[in-house]
């Protein structure tokens, strides 16, 4: 474990786990397992539960609550859980973390609140609130392009001060911004890269790794690249996140994770399936899937 931070166990890769479908769109809790299995034998550090790539926001309060038990119960290599656990609303936020069995739950992934477009002042009285109703320490998640409102980083540090909130998920994609983070925040507060194909630069200022969607289908190939990149062997880290440069558009531009499930069904682990708003893969992104697969030759890693 990284002896740089007490929370060591969130360095390196996670994976955004997504949530496996039926036809008739209940859970694939079979599917859940061979995903789970596939990227603890990748050697992932931590699996973040129920974020975005979960499609958390159709996914029920019961059905979050099966799926945390599940994998507490089918976590072969006892990796470190991520619960996410946010909203706009601040009371049922708070409220709701009554109703969750928080043990095994090593962290929670709290989202800023998205389209009510707060402020700064009630961004930090949000998560101030979440962070001493949690029982777990808190990573707050920045992604301004699906809350409405970008968390600066003088916001995301004095709320580094607070004792129960120990890192980021900086989805900005703005690096000035990342910079900015990486010199003002605390020591042991943990700045962790929410986009694959920024985690390399990320790391180099100062980030300990990456909260990935990339990983629930090539845990291993991508662990190793920032793993490296950890290690300061930035030459083998950029030359590898290059096989991935052609491919990470196309997880998103039908919507996540309908990119990342479509690969994951081509490799026979899972059902491709969404739930609405959202779309199975098309035919088209899906032929051009495989075209950029086989080019970059990841296509040996879903034979």
């Amino acid at each position: 474990m990284d002896t740089r931070s007490q929370y060591g166990k969130f360095h390196g890769v996670g994976v955004a786990i997504v949530t496996p479908f039926n036809a008739d769109y209940s859970i694939d809790f079979d599917g859940f397992g061979r995903i789970v299995r596939h990227i603890a034998d990748g050697g992932v550090r931590y699996i973040v539960l129920q974020g975005t790539t979960g499609e958390s926001p159709t996914v029920t309060k019961q059905e979050k609550a099966q799926l945390l038990q599940y994998l507490k119960e089918n976590n072969p290599k006892n990796l470190p859980i991520v619960f996410g656990v946010g909203g706009n609303v601040t009371a049922d936020v708070v409220s709701g973390m009554k109703d969750i069995d928080f043990e095994g739950v090593d962290a929670i992934l709290s989202v800023c609140p998205y389209y009510n477009k707060p402020g700064k002042r009630g961004v930090i009285e949000h998560f101030t609130r979440v962070a001493d109703a949690s029982p777990v320490p808190v990573i707050l998640y920045n992604i301004p392009f699906r809350t409405g409102i970008n968390m600066s980083a003088e916001t995301i540090c004095e709320l580094a001060q607070h004792p129960n909130i120990i890192g980021v998920k900086e989805a900005s994609c703005v690096i000035e911004q990342c910079m900015e983070i990486a010199r003002d925040k605390p020591d042991d507060f943990l700045l962790i890269s929410g986009d694959d194909v920024q985690a390399v630069p990320i790391i180099s200022i100062g980030g300990v790794g990456v909260m990935s969607v990339i990983a629930n289908a090539f845990p291993a190939k991508f662990t190793g690249l920032i793993e490296a990149a950890l290690q300061g062997d930035f030459a083998f880290a950029r030359k590898e996140l290059g096989h991935f440069l052609r491919i990470d558009p196309l997880l998103y531009e039908e919507g996540n994770p309908v990119g990342v499930k479509n690969i994951l069904e081509i490799m026979g682990l899972m059902s491709a399936e969404v739930r609405l708003p959202l779309m199975k893969a098309s035919d088209d992104l899906s032929e051009r899937q495989r075209a950029v697969l086989q080019r970059d030759n990841l296509l040996e890693l879903v034979a």
